[in-house]
């Protein structure tokens, strides 16, 4: 038989109301009273009923977290964060890979709040129209790059500012043939990802004096995977005067290249050496390690989660925000080397 309050209640030696308050994490409780009624909780291994608590409060307990690539461990470390947040929080997430336009059309329309209570959305193809705000709508919080003008808040960093420090730190190692890899095609829009990561990067070239050679940039990868970053890197072997660094767009891309370099018989970092993005755990235990951008991927799961819960419960009412996270250049092997 499932513990009640009135159980703990009686074991405590407390009113009802007072278990309560405690189990809801109420702020009318002196500091002994919720210790014997925590001490209580405990002794009877007391589990809330959630339904019950959802059902009150008109709302599910369920947030879902969608995501384009559910193989890109870069969002699963995100999801980590998330997943610990709503936690804490007693909310459960659902995580859905969407991989285009369409499946996050259906993830926005299609869950219903009497089956989710919001939203967090890294958006790979939708189009403001996708996103923009319809009566019974749930509440949004974006993540990612693409800069929508909707009513949402969005948790990003600065693309421009990342690139053109990865690139930079390449420059000022010598390397004066600096490849790019992960420009995608399907992103014509100005503010998309790969379209500033690559402003970044010319920027970079330009300001130290250096041409921006077509033929090192590298275009139309469908995925930023291994595979695609190592076939890109046999593309650029095969030119004349092969780069003599280069800059992925992510880390798998990377793991990808250095992987290509060492099958052709070249060296990382002293004849190619290689930056990264994302900075996710393989990067640390590749050989060599990954030179990588690392962007606080536990500080924009923390403020994701809580801001939808805020927009949810009522007690986020300002306008919306776009905030951006700080990220790191973490220099490791990959571009210096054994030190």
């Amino acid at each position: 038989m499932a513990v009640t309050l009135k159980d703990v209640a009686l074991r405590a030696g407390v009113s009802i109301r007072t278990v309560s308050n405690v189990v809801n994490n109420y702020p009318y409780v002196t500091p002994e009273m919720r210790e014997r009624v925590k001490k209580a909780l405990e002794e009877l291994h007391y589990q809330p009923n959630l339904s019950a608590r959802y059902l009150r409060k008109g709302s599910s307990g369920i947030i879902a977290y969608a995501i384009p690539d559910l193989s890109n461990v870069y969002f699963s470390e995100i999801g980590e964060a998330i997943l610990s947040t709503a936690r804490e929080r007693s909310y459960t997430v659902l995580i859905d890979s969407t991989k285009g336009r369409e499946s996050e059309r259906q993830v926005l329309q299609g869950l219903t709040p009497h089956l989710i209570d919001g939203v967090i959305l890294s958006p790979f193809a939708s189009e403001p129209e996708d996103l923009a705000p319809r009566a019974g709508s749930i509440p949004i919080v974006l993540l990612g790059d693409r800069i929508y003008d909707v009513p949402y808040d969005h948790v990003t960093y600065d693309n421009v500012a990342t690139a053109r420090m990865a690139t930079q730190h390449l420059i000022g190692l010598g390397r004066r043939r600096i490849a790019a890899i992960g420009v995608q095609e399907s992103d014509a829009h100005e503010t998309a990802t790969s379209r500033l990561r690559l402003r970044g990067y010319t920027e970079a070239l330009t300001r130290a004096g250096l041409p921006v050679d077509p033929h090192l940039i590298i275009r139309g990868l469908p995925l930023f995977n291994r595979g695609n970053g190592a076939k890109a890197l046999r593309q650029l072997l095969a030119l004349d005067t092969p780069p003599d660094g280069v800059f992925c767009f992510n880390d798998h891309l990377a793991l990808g290249v250095m992987r290509a370099i060492h099958e052709a018989g070249y060296r990382v970092p002293e004849d190619i050496a290689v930056v990264g993005f994302d900075d996710i755990e393989d990067s640390r235990y590749s050989v060599p390690s990954l030179t990588t951008i690392s962007p606080d991927k536990e500080k924009i799961g923390y403020l994701a989660t809580t801001f939808l819960l805020g927009r949810i419960d009522g007690t986020r009412t300002g306008p919306p925000e776009r905030v951006e996270v700080p990220c790191h250049l973490i220099v490791r092997e990959s571009t210096v080397g054994t030190r």
